[in-house]
């Protein structure tokens, strides 16, 4: 899968966003997901292969974060992505405030 292909989904955008600036257990991953822990572990899957996750394994629990580097140029479309998502949040709850 190509790199562009892999963050494409929202799910996995999600994820590094969930994991960008701390290591989070799978489980903590799953519950923020209305899916099942399948489609969840898949995405970890997918993320994990193109490199861009670590996984740390403790007993028998697993830990991501991401690996910023491995990114490489994609990491500045991520980082975009997530600034353009909060502004559309800033001025949808400005909106909201005015109309009061």
């Amino acid at each position: 899968m190509e790199p562009l292909q892999v963050i494409a989904a929202p799910r996995r955008m999600r994820i590094l966003e969930l994991v960008w600036d701390r290591e989070l257990a799978a489980g903590d991953i799953a519950a923020e997901f209305d899916v099942s822990w399948s489609a969840v572990s898949q995405h970890l899957t997918v993320l994990k292969k193109a490199g861009f996750l670590v996984e740390r394994r403790e007993g028998t629990s697993r830990f991501y974060r991401a690996d910023k580097e491995a990114l490489g140029p994609l990491r500045a479309v991520v980082e975009d992505h997530w600034r353009t998502s909060l502004l559309r949040i800033k001025h949808l709850a400005e909106e909201e405030e005015c109309s009061k």
